[in-house]
């Protein structure tokens, strides 16, 4: 069953995870599950819409990192929709924002090439 706060669905052929306003040690099991449920929708881009998320802290880097690896190991794509510069910059700080495809919104990300 998947966890409510992380939904999943197919939008425009593409697998998307809603990500709620913070994400931290008390719910990055559930966000790693929800990207586990995304990649087994077969669908070879994830895009994970963090537009709503506010705060992230290693503990979901840390899997939002993992997640990607394992993408890019399968063929796949994990993108990220963020809105605010807040959460980019934590990116950039910890380096591993170049990892990532990064869009201002979630129609950009499930139209991009």
């Amino acid at each position: 069953m998947s966890d409510p706060s992380f939904p999943v669905c197919v939008r425009d052929g593409l697998a998307v995870v809603t990500t709620p306003a913070e994400i931290d040690i008390s719910n990055a099991g559930p966000l790693r599950e929800a990207l586990l449920a995304a990649a087994a929708t077969g669908q070879r881009v994830i895009v994970v819409d963090m537009s709503g998320t506010e705060y992230c802290d290693s503990t979901g880097l840390n899997v939002l990192v993992r997640a990607h690896a394992r993408a890019d190991e399968d063929g796949a794509e994990l993108r990220l929709v963020m809105g605010g510069t807040g959460l980019q910059r934590i990116l950039a700080v910890t380096g591993v924002a170049g990892l990532f495809r990064i869009f201002p919104t979630l129609g950009q990300a499930l139209e991009a090439a």
